[in-house]
């Protein structure tokens, strides 16, 4: 990957709502006691949401987010990455996943077998056959404290079923 001009980072929310005054300020991991994952939209067209899923990578190992914490996942096209360490054979490939010590870029078909990561990407680069709708759950699911969505907001609220 390399590091382009790019747009300032997607936009961060401040902090959460809290329901009630919390008796003691502590602060609870996601991943640790069930909550969902802070989503962002990264609007971007299909054919530049590749590019888009890598700025948002390149923007967190800027911001101290350690390699080993981001999991990418493509709906379309294979990242470039995935596809060159996927022609040394599969036992290699998924060596690097359960290593956890790097970025690790994935094809939606094999996002049950990659584990949890406390930020998953998701490039929506394709939707053959609603890829995406059964995509972006899973995604949500595996995604300890945030989920970065890169592609058409109206395709992807649409799969999440909410605004994002």
């Amino acid at each position: 990957m390399c590091i382009r001009d790019s747009p300032a980072p997607p936009a961060q929310r401040a902090h959460p709502t809290p329901a009630a005054p919390a008796p003691a300020p502590a602060r609870p991991k996601p991943a640790e006691n069930g909550s969902a994952p802070q989503i962002q939209l990264i609007p971007a067209p299909v054919a530049g949401a590749l590019d888009a899923a890598e700025e948002a990578v390149d923007l967190l190992l800027e911001s101290g987010r350690a390699p080993g914490d981001i999991l990418v996942l493509t709906t379309g096209e294979q990242h470039p990455w995935a596809a060159h360490e996927l022609s040394f054979g599969e036992a290699a490939y998924w060596a690097q996943h359960d290593a956890g010590d790097d970025v690790f870029f994935a094809d939606v078909s094999a996002a049950d077998r990659a584990a949890s990561r406390p930020v998953v990407v998701v490039a929506v680069n394709g939707d053959a056959d609603g890829t995406v709708a059964r995509t972006l759950p899973a995604a949500r699911d595996r995604a300890g404290v945030l989920l970065i969505v890169c592609g058409d907001p109206q395709t992807i609220n649409s799969a999440l079923g909410a605004g994002v």
